[in-house]
């Protein structure tokens, strides 16, 4: 299931970037032993840092977000158990709210063996107050499919982190990542893609969105400026995004 749900590009843009990050790695040891000290200690240094920075993000979590439980929010901590067995984990990620302040997001990364989601309570109230629980499936599947696919791991992000500073190298890899991710939501909770609306016009105009609208523009809105914007964004233009969630005999769009 997890090889059909893959976006068709992704292994091959990870490849290009592992390369990337190898080869300055490479680099690094080799002005190392030549005797350089400043920049190649730097970049040997890659691997702590990225142990730190996921261990700060989940530490942040879990002392100012609110644990989604059995008795904190269920619905929700169903809605995680249940796609964690359907994309056949054998462990239920954890899952926090944290505060949005207007910012309409949500992510899932790891630390160590733990993995997690956190949904900002912005886009939590979607499913919530506002009724829509469909929508928050598809979301909280998306988190949890980027754990199913792997998109998680300490040694993945490793791999990809010199090539994530380079502009439209790593971003690529986060566009195929996202498409992968939807093809999770999607096999999850197919009725829940219109909930992306949200990321168009936000928590309270997006019932009415025309979802078809914004994805037949994929082929009217198009030209250089169009594919630039795509290229550099970490997740696939709305337009692009919306066409593959309408569409599903093609793969989205990557570049």
């Amino acid at each position: 299931m997890r090889r059909r749900l893959r976006h068709p590009s992704e292994n091959a843009v990870l490849a290009v970037c592992v390369a990337v990050t190898g080869l300055a790695v490479l680099g690094a040891v080799s002005r190392f032993v030549s005797g350089a000290t400043d920049e190649p200690l730097l970049l040997l240094s890659i691997p702590a840092l990225v142990y730190f920075v996921r261990g700060y993000t989940h530490a942040l979590q879990r002392v100012n977000g609110v644990r989604i439980t059995e008795d904190q929010f269920p619905e929700a901590h169903r809605m995680v158990r249940e796609a964690a067995e359907q994309f056949g984990m054998p462990r239920v990620p954890e899952a926090y709210v944290v505060l949005g302040n207007g910012v309409v997001n949500a992510f899932a990364s790891g630390h160590g063996r733990r993995r997690y989601v956190a949904v900002n309570s912005d886009l939590f109230e979607v499913g919530g107050r506002l009724a829509d629980p469909d929508a928050l499936r598809f979301v909280i599947g998306h988190e949890v499919g980027h754990i199913a696919a792997g998109h998680t791991s300490f040694w993945r992000q490793f791999g990809i982190s010199v090539a994530n500073v380079i502009p439209a190298v790593g971003s690529s890899l986060g566009r195929a990542q996202e498409y992968t991710a939807d093809n999770h939501a999607y096999a999850f909770c197919p009725e829940g893609r219109h909930g992306l609306r949200v990321l168009a016009a936000g928590k309270y105009l997006y019932p009415d969105v025309d979802f078809d609208d914004i994805a037949g523009r994929a082929q009217t809105d198009t030209g250089f400026f169009v594919l630039l914007v795509n290229l550099v964004s970490s997740h696939p233009i709305n337009t692009f995004r919306f066409a593959a969630l309408a569409d599903r005999g093609r793969p989205g769009r990557v570049f």
